[in-house]
């Protein structure tokens, strides 16, 4: 992964518009962590493979970025964005990392359901 560059960024969530797509978005805290610290406390988020349509997404601010998906009825967002890369199966997948470089939120979208 690469750090986000934000006008590929937006160039290809307007690809996927008004598409069917698969999401994956996650967020973590480190939840892993309270096995370590019992006064830790963790919270995160997980979803895979609901499928959606998104009339236009938006990626904003200066660096981490927040991406926005607005749907016909709601938002879906992420915040802490830094990396991004399309892959081999042209899935666009974006993360964000910590300053200590742990992964702390995920955001994928893919034509085709996540393994």
């Amino acid at each position: 992964m690469e750090p986000i560059q934000k006008q590929t960024a937006q160039k290809w969530l307007d690809e996927l518009a008004g598409k069917p797509v698969y999401i994956h978005l996650e967020t973590t805290n480190g939840a892993y962590a309270s096995h370590v610290n019992e006064s830790f406390f963790s919270a995160g988020a997980y979803i895979r493979n609901a499928q959606v349509s998104y009339e236009h997404g938006k990626i904003v601010g200066d660096g981490p970025y927040r991406i926005g998906l607005k749907m016909k009825i709601g938002w879906i967002y992420a915040e802490g964005l830094t990396h991004f890369e399309k892959d081999e199966f042209d899935r666009l997948l974006f993360a964000g990392h910590g300053y200590d470089g742990k992964l702390a939120v995920a955001l994928e979208l893919s034509m085709t359901p996540f393994e």
